[in-house]
């Protein structure tokens, strides 16, 4: 079994920030490449930022200059720095991985439940 668990998300201030993580555990064998979502009321999921194991990333262009996306495969973990947040950036963030499992070899996409990321004005 393989798990996405996120955390950081919270209440700011516009132009404020936040960092989210992303730990993926269990049965895995590699992880290629890692990113976060975004899920807006009344919108569809939209990509904020993803990540290769090389450490090549793209962003969604409402994001390009104010976030920040890294990881640690060490530590298989993603991370989402946010700054200069805008209230429009509301909404629930979830991670995502394209993970080998180790039990058959098999990849796909997993998700997690999700963080939701309030900015008030």
């Amino acid at each position: 079994q393989v798990q996405l668990v996120e955390s950081g998300g919270g209440l700011v201030q516009a132009g404020g920030s936040l960092r989210l993580s992303c730990a993926a555990s269990g049965s895995i064998f590699s992880i290629h490449s890692m990113g976060w979502y975004r899920q807006a009321p009344g919108k569809q999921r939209e990509l904020v930022a993803d990540i290769t194991s090389g450490g090549s990333a793209k962003y969604g262009d409402s994001v390009k200059g104010r976030f920040t996306i890294s990881r640690d495969n060490a530590k298989n973990t993603v991370y989402l720095q946010a700054n200069s947040l805008k209230p429009e950036d509301t909404a629930v963030y979830y991670c995502n991985a394209f993970i080998v499992d180790s039990a058959d070899y098999g990849g796909m996409n997993y998700w997690g439940k999700g963080t939701l990321v309030t900015v008030s004005s």
